[in-house]
Parts: structure tokens; C-alpha cells; sequence
């Protein structure tokens, strides 16, 4: 086993990493941007470089500063995380090239399987059949129309080197892919550092099943179980499962074994994600995350494994020492992903800022995976991911009641979550019968009734005409000799801290979820760049038109106009940084 790895990453899965080396004796090394210099995961390492820069390019995606990070560790190894570079042939190159050991899987796995447009042709080559889809790059949108017109509509455009819903756009007309393709590749060059796309079916009610596997490198690759992915929205996730909720077990296991032929095909050797999409009684290969993946906590619960700890061996060459008769699944987990978005009305708008507080749940069978503490920022350059919850309960039931209570317990103050979406979907009867899709967030789930975030009342002015910064804060009050704990914003009191702790909070910046104010005044609901403009003085526009699309932490929103009328001043152009309520354009 090697004694000190880098982390080539940030946020949750870094620190997650980080508590896993600690436990094995193996001493940890942190890299970090500008903005990350007092983050979570820098705290919490033995050691940390500086690799410069603000955004992802300029530093968790800056081959040379990691490589010179490693070079001054002296690390013997490198765990690249999820996203950024771990599914990145290239830099598992750079890295081996070193004489540094990668802990995922061989280069040439990777570029077969990172590759999602090779993915496929290798799962057919297997014979496991994909989703319809096309197994070259897009080029045109003209080939968008083509598809489109001989599948059906709606397709899907995809990222062919990510996941997680990144770089993904859902085209409902030939009209509308031309403006989808530039939009997944900017997204996509932006997340994953490479701008190639690709086109498959999308298919009309599925359920997103993926089976996580391990492989070592003596030629054993197992399934561990599957996970039930279906609650998303912007075909990214919010709430996995394992295992899936009236899934038949022949199913299961055919998929498990379709996974492992998938893996051997490769010559896989780490742990790794076959996903599926199931759809009446049929499943179909979708792709293979190279990599550890972000809801694996479920997979842990029910197992027992701690799967960084044996990608950790497996990378040092160990071989695994059970066989798949062994491998014992045993209740049932449920992880919500808590998310820096504002749900409000459905609209999962980014909401990037300090939180102020953290107070995380506790009880039987919970966890909080986090990579932020009370404090921290959440950037507008990087994944809103605050963290993963995950409660373990003997059945479905009570795991989903758990997560109910737990999420009840999270404090989170200073930026909005996605905390108000996942208790409407863990109580929805369709949710409770299993009878949701990958659609089914967006197309038929009812979020109108959540409600804005508190904004703080005005303040008054002091003697010297200042008003006090206010916060929002969870009081105590007593009625009639009852206790009720309620949320009030209140003048802000600073604290003398002891040395070496951290003072009091900071006044929480309001937030609008709004797109414009009605009066033709068009603002930003919150901080980003300003990508695109797509009108110009002297247009007319309709109520709902895009006006521009901004990009905050890596997803892309669009700006509407809520009057019709002429566009009488523009006032950003693309690649401008704007902030929460900053006018862009007027319209009368």
C-alpha cells in the first residue's frame, strides 16, 4: 500500500477520500484554487498546493499545476474523485507516465468507456444493446433533424465525455438543435474539459438503474447492487436508491452480469458504474462512469464496503478476497443529493453565496457526506453539491421516513438548497409506490406550492445613517408557556472568538428566484457569466423569451423576458461576470 496520496479534486468526494486515507494510515495531500484556499478539504489534509487560478480550467482542470503538485508531494499516488479529470485518459497518462499510481481504472479502459460514444460500441460488441443512438460524434445539427425525424422526438444530445447530466440537452424539434448542440458543448467543454457530443433516443418513461461494480487487477470483477436513480431534474439526480423499489431480482441479476461483461470487455480494473436505463420489462446500456460515483454511500450502507478503501487497495494491487456468492446486500439506503439551487416553484435556480449555518442531522442510521462546514462559500465557479445525505433502514419504509426526519433536522442558512424538493418528492404517493421515472420531476411533479426563501425586512438606520446587516437566524420563543423554535431575521451581533476560531457570520445577500421584474426591467436571479445574448437594442420580444444565458456553477440558465415589447438597451455582452439583481437589458 502506498503512504501518501493526492486528492485531485475538491468539495464532498475530496474530503470523503481525505476521512478514508486517514483511517488507513496513508497521509493525504490537498490541492487548491484561489477560492479554495480555506476550504473543507484543504483543512482537513496533512498537506496542500496551491495550483492557482479561479475557475475549473484554470486549476482543477490545469494538467501541469497538478502534475508540479505531485512532483513537490511526492505522492505515490492520485485519486482523482468524480467529475474534473477521473474520466480523463490523457491525464491517467500524465499521472502513470510519472511513475504515480491512478487509482481508477488503466488509461486505455478509460478511453473506451469515458468515451461514451465508444462505450457503446464496445456494451454492443458484448452484446449488451444500447439506448437507439448514433456511435459518432455530432457534428451538425442537421443529423439532430435526421435522427429526430427516422426515432422520433424527443432525443437526447449528450456530453461523450461525462455524466451526471452535465452537457446534456433534451431537443424536442429540429428547430431547437442547433441552439442544443452549442449549449451541451459549452457545457460540456466547461465541466469536463472536452467539447465532443453525441445523439441518442430519449426515451418516453424510464427509470435510470445503474450496477456498480469492482474489478481487481487478477481478472475478478464483481457486482455489488443496484441503485435506482430516477428522481432527477435537468437530467441530473436528487434522490438514489438501492436497491430498486419493485424491480424484479431476474432483472437485477441479468443486469448485474451484463454489467461484469461490460467491464471484463474493457479490462476493467477498479470500481465502476454500468448504467442502464429500464423501461417494461427491458433494460438498455446507457454508459459506464470510470469512476467512483457520487451516490455510492447507498451502495456502502447495504454492503458493508467501504468502496474507497478497496479502490485504494485494488490501486495498490491487491486482489479482491470474495467472490460474488459473497457479496451480502441487506436493507435499504436512500441518499439525497443538497444542492446550492433555490426549488422555488420548480425552477431549481443556482444560489451560489456563504453559508452561514450548517447543522447537520444526527440519529440512527444517517450520514452526512459534506464537503462545506458553517462559513464556508459556495463559488459560482464550481458544483453546487453542499453535500449527500444518506439514512440506512431495514426496508423502504422506514429508510424513507428516516430521510424525511433527517431532512427535517438540516439547518442550512445563507444559501437556498434543494432541501424543499426532495421532502415533496420523498412524500408524493408516486414516489411511495416506486411508480416515478427520470421524467417525472420535470414532467408531472407539482413543486408550485414551495415557496421563495425569507428575505430580510428593512432595517433601520443608526445615529449615523447605517443600517445594521441582518441575518436570518432560529430563535426560541415562548407563548404561553409553550416552546416554539421559528426563523426571524435579526440585526447581526459580532462575536469575540477565541484565537483561532472563526468570528461571527456575515449579512446574508437577499436572493431573487425571479427572471425580471415585470416592469421590463430584465435582472439576474444570481451570480454567473453571462454567455450568450441572444437579443439586441431595437428587438421585439414575447414574455417568456430568452434574453441571455448565464452559466453558474456549470449549468446554464436562461434569462427570460417577463413583458413583451422593444428591447430599448442591453447592457451585458458574453463572458461578462454579473451578480444577484444586476439589470442586463430594458425593454419597454
Amino acid at each position: 500500500m502506498f503512504s501518501k496520496l493526492l486528492v485531485a479534486n475538491r468539495g464532498e468526494i475530496a474530503v470523503r477520500v481525505i476521512r478514508t486515507c486517514r483511517e488507513m494510515g496513508i497521509t493525504t495531500v490537498a490541492v487548491y484554487s484561489e477560492l479554495d484556499g480555506e476550504a473543507m478539504h484543504v483543512r482537513l489534509a496533512d498537506e496542500a498546493y496551491a495550483l492557482g487560478g479561479q475557475t475549473a480550467a484554470e486549476s482543477y482542470l490545469n494538467t501541469d499545476a497538478i502534475l508540479h503538485a505531485v512532483e513537490r508531494s511526492g505522492a505515490e499516488a492520485l485519486h482523482p474523485g468524480y467529475g474534473f479529470f477521473s474520466e480523463n485518459a490523457d491525464f491517467a497518462r500524465a499521472v502513470t507516465g510519472r511513475g504515480v499510481v491512478f487509482v481508477g481504472p488503466p488509461a486505455d479502459a478509460i478511453e473506451i468507456m469515458g468515451d461514451k460514444i465508444s462505450s457503446r460500441r464496445a456494451a454492443e460488441a458484448a452484446g449488451v444493446p444500447g439506448v437507439p443512438g448514433r456511435t459518432e460524434p455530432l457534428r451538425d445539427p442537421s443529423e439532430v433533424a435526421d435522427f429526430g425525424e427516422s426515432h422520433g422526438w424527443p432525443v437526447a444530445i449528450k456530453a461523450a465525455f461525462g455524466g451526471g447530466g452535465r452537457g446534456m440537452k433534451v431537443v424536442w424539434g429540429a428547430e431547437e438543435a442547433a441552439q442544443a448542440m452549442e449549449s451541451a458543448q459549452r457545457e460540456a467543454q466547461a465541466y469536463f474539459g472536452r467539447p465532443e457530443i453525441y445523439l441518442e433516443k430519449y426515451l418516453d418513461w424510464p427509470r435510470h438503474i445503474e450496477m456498480q461494480i469492482l474489478a481487481d487487477s487478477q481478472g475478478t470483477a464483481l457486482w455489488l447492487g443496484e441503485r435506482d436513480c430516477s428522481s432527477q431534474r435537468r437530467n441530473q439526480k436528487l434522490i438514489e436508491e438501492s436497491p430498486a423499489p419493485a424491480f424484479p431480482d431476474d432483472i437485477r441479476r441479468a443486469m448485474g452480469a451484463a454489467a461484469v461483461t461490460v467491464a471484463k470487455a474493457c479490462g476493467y480494473v477498479n470500481a465502476g458504474t454500468v448504467e442502464f436505463l429500464y423501461q417494461d420489462g427491458e433494460f438498455f446500456f446507457l454508459e459506464m462512469n470510470t469512476r467512483l460515483q457520487v451516490e455510492h454511500p447507498v451502495t456502502e450502507w447495504i454492503t458493508g464496503l467501504d468502496l474507497v478503501a478497496w479502490q485504494l487497495r485494488v490501486a495498490a494491487g491487491e486482489p479482491l478476497p470474495f467472490s460474488q456468492g459473497e457479496v451480502r446486500r441487506q436493507g435499504h439506503a436512500i441518499e439525497v443529493r443538497i444542492n446550492a439551487e433555490d426549488p422555488t416553484g420548480g425552477r431549481f435556480a443556482p444560489s451560489p453565496g456563504r453559508i452561514e449555518v450548517l447543522r447537520p442531522p444526527g440519529g440512527l442510521g444517517v450520514r452526512l457526506d459534506a464537503g462545506y462546514e458553517s462559513g464556508d462559500t459556495v463559488s459560482q465557479y464550481y458544483d453546487n453539491l453542499i453535500g449527500k445525505l444518506v439514512v440506512w433502514g431495514p426496508d423502504r419504509e422506514t429508510a424513507r421516513r428516516r430521510m424525511l426526519r433527517a431532512l427535517g433536522e438540516t439547518l442550512i442558512t445563507g444559501v437556498s438548497t434543494t432541501i424543499p424538493a426532495d421532502l415533496v418528492i420523498l412524500d408524493h404517493p408516486d414516489f411511495v409506490a416506486a411508480k416515478h421515472s427520470t421524467r417525472w420531476v420535470e414532467d408531472r411533479l407539482d413543486l408550485s406550492s414551495i415557496e421563495a426563501p425569507l428575505s430580510p425586512p428593512p432595517a433601520s438606520a443608526d445615529e449615523a445613517g447605517r443600517e445594521p446587516p441582518r441575518v436570518l437566524r432560529e430563535v426560541t420563543a415562548e407563548v404561553d408557556g409553550r416552546r416554539y423554535r421559528v426563523k426571524l431575521w435579526v440585526p447581526e451581533v459580532t462575536v469575540v472568538a477565541p484565537a483561532g476560531a472563526r468570528s461571527g457570520n456575515r449579512p446574508t445577500r437577499p436572493r431573487s428566484a425571479a427572471t425580471g421584474s415585470g416592469s421590463g426591467t430584465v435582472v439576474v436571479p444570481m451570480q454567473g457569466t453571462i454567455v450568450k445574448v441572444l437579443v439586441a437594442e431595437g428587438d421585439r420580444v414575447e414574455v417568456g423569451q430568452t434574453v441571455c444565458v448565464l452559466e453558474a456553477m456549470k449549468m446554464e440558465n436562461a434569462v427570460v423576458a417577463e413583458k413583451a415589447g422593444m428591447v430599448t438597451e442591453v447592457r451585458v455582452a458574453a463572458g461578462d461576470s454579473v451578480g444577484p439583481g444586476d439589470v442586463i437589458a430594458l425593454i419597454e
